[in-house]
């Protein structure tokens, strides 16, 4: 079986820098409190210094997310519209500067803000990925997640009259917590959503930023972890809903909801990891006095989490991208396959686990909602190829650019386009087997096959790294995410390449982080 891969980057491959431990036999919630406060406001952690690399993949995760967000706005997607106009209704409280919601310059109540735009950055479930997947420190629980809160960053930073060099590490910080419980703790083995662990990095890195107490992060996470644990109940049933689309958001919320009740005094359960009750040893009972992992978290350099984590090019479940690389190299290798899809006898696609139950699921090939399309492999497939054949007719070469997947692809019409039927009933997808899981998370392990009446069999080989993984070619990725921003905003501002200018936080002054989402986005709800 041949392989096709993209280069590799070597900074996800050997990153460099010193690292904190957080052993399982101490109170891991109080290691992370003091650990949150050294990083954003130690002398000797902030001289110790951040990567330029690290600096960098930060900014480009967050322009993703905010390119996404306005997209999803401009497109009056219904979560994120309904809680941005539950935002906007708000008022905050007093002694609080506000949040901003994206496209407003109206201060609201922080946690809504945080909320609407954790939402809109989410509703594509487009922006990056992680598989909590580190093989040289054997730590590959491969939870999922995304970078869906870097608003709760920016809601932070505007609380305290952060500068835009101090809003990048509470942006850092987020991800880097939750990027390393991904690695040690494996939520969806117990039907509990992913996004938990990127509420606990909330809480804490909100708490810690507008100033607060070991005391009061401990709090803080201990809220979250006993109070507001969501479940997979959202992802069940055959066709997806909104609840889907804003876990995230709603666990942004009460992150900092649960933040704020903290810094008023009130005080949650201590210890939370090391708890007989709480979710850790609860699901994975041990010894008294420990948790169930150690926790090693970045200090400087370019030792964090974030490095493992992946850009989506697209519309799609990040798990189909092995599946659409293999479609973008078949069809740049036989241009003739785009231009005579009718003589397709069938796709054959062979895919790992956990991918062949989320994405393949049968009830998936006949979605009705985008939320589900965009969880359907025979759609996106099916889609992709219909876009290839746009693009042969047109003269384009095939490639990401030409077949990336945009809203507009998922439109009612999309979903049920008689064209996408007949392709996704000529689709047929199988597990790979144990040769397959055993490549992932590592890669995004997949092979499709296509059978044609006059071109015979096409592809099989296996790709593991499809582009905008973390180990593939990352000037090629960067190059592609930057055209997906200037496409997902194009028509909901007026300026692209100045909102990418005014969207860079490096460098910013408290001031203009404070308005950073205070710009217009046409289409979405008025003030």
């Amino acid at each position: 079986m041949t392989t096709s891969n993209s280069t590799r980057s070597a900074a996800w491959e050997s990153p460099a820098g010193s690292t904190v431990l957080l052993p399982r036999t101490e109170n891991q919630a109080l290691g992370l409190a003091r650990y949150c406060i050294d990083f954003l406001r130690s002398p000797t952690a902030a001289a110790a210094g951040i990567g330029l690399a690290t600096l960098d993949r930060v900014e480009q995760f967050h322009l993703d997310s905010v390119g996404c967000g306005v997209s999803a706005l401009a497109h009056r997607a219904n979560a994120p519209t309904v809680l941005r106009r539950e935002a906007l209704g708000t008022l905050p409280p007093t002694g609080s500067r506000g949040g901003n919601c994206f496209g407003s310059a109206r201060p609201c109540a922080v946690e809504k803000a945080v909320a609407a735009n954790a939402s809109a950055v989410r509703e594509w479930d487009s922006n990056g990925t992680n598989f909590g997947y580190d093989a040289a420190k054997g730590r590959i629980a491969g939870e999922f997640g995304h970078n869906d809160f870097y608003p709760v960053a920016v809601a932070a930073a505007r609380e305290a009259g952060l500068d835009g060099n101090a809003t990048l590490r509470v942006m850092l910080l987020i991800d880097e917590i939750r990027g390393r419980l991904a690695e040690v703790f494996a939520l969806r083995k117990y039907s509990i959503d992913h996004v938990h662990h990127g509420a606990v990095a909330c809480a804490a890195a909100f708490t810690a930023a507008v100033g607060g107490t070991v005391d009061q992060i401990e709090s803080a996470i201990g809220m979250v972890v006993a109070h507001y644990v969501p479940f997979r109940a959202i992802r069940a049933g055959h066709q997806l809903s909104d609840s889907k689309g804003a876990s995230a958001a709603l666990s942004a919320e009460v992150a900092v909801m649960s933040a704020r009740r903290a810094l008023a005094g009130f005080l949650g359960p201590r210890d939370v990891f090391r708890n007989p009750l709480a979710i850790y040893r609860l699901n994975e009972p041990c010894p008294d006095g420990e948790s169930p992992f150690d926790l090693e978290l970045g200090v400087s350099g370019d030792a964090f989490a974030i490095h493992g984590m992946h850009f989506k090019l697209g519309l799609y479940e990040h798990q189909s991208a092995g599946a659409i690389q293999a479609i973008v190299d078949a069809c740049a290798a036989r241009p003739e396959l785009a231009r005579d899809l009718g003589r397709i006898r069938a796709v054959r696609v062979k895919i790992y686990e956990p991918a062949y139950s989320i994405i393949a699921d049968p009830a998936k090939r006949t979605p009705t909602t985008r939320q589900s399309a965009d969880h359907s492999l025979p759609f996106i497939l099916a889609k992709t190829l219909l876009k290839a054949c746009e693009a042969a007719t047109a003269g384009h070469t095939a490639g990401w650019e030409s077949l990336m997947l945009l809203p507009e692809d998922y439109s009612d019409a999309a979903i049920a386009d008689a064209d996408v039927r007949s392709l996704i009933d000529r689709i047929v997808i199988e597990h790979g087997g144990t040769e397959y899981d055993a490549l992932y998370p590592d890669g995004i392990p997949t092979s499709v096959e296509i059978e044609h009446e006059s071109l015979g069999r096409l592809g099989g080989g296996l790709v593991r790294y499809p582009l905008g993984h973390a180990r593939s070619d990352a000037d090629r990725t960067a190059t592609v995410v930057a055209l997906k921003f200037e496409r997902l905003v194009a028509g909901a501002v007026d300026d692209p390449v100045r909102l990418r200018e005014r969207l860079r936080v490096a460098g910013r002054t408290r001031e203009e982080i404070a308005e950073l989402y205070a710009f217009p986005i046409h289409g979405c709800d008025p003030d």
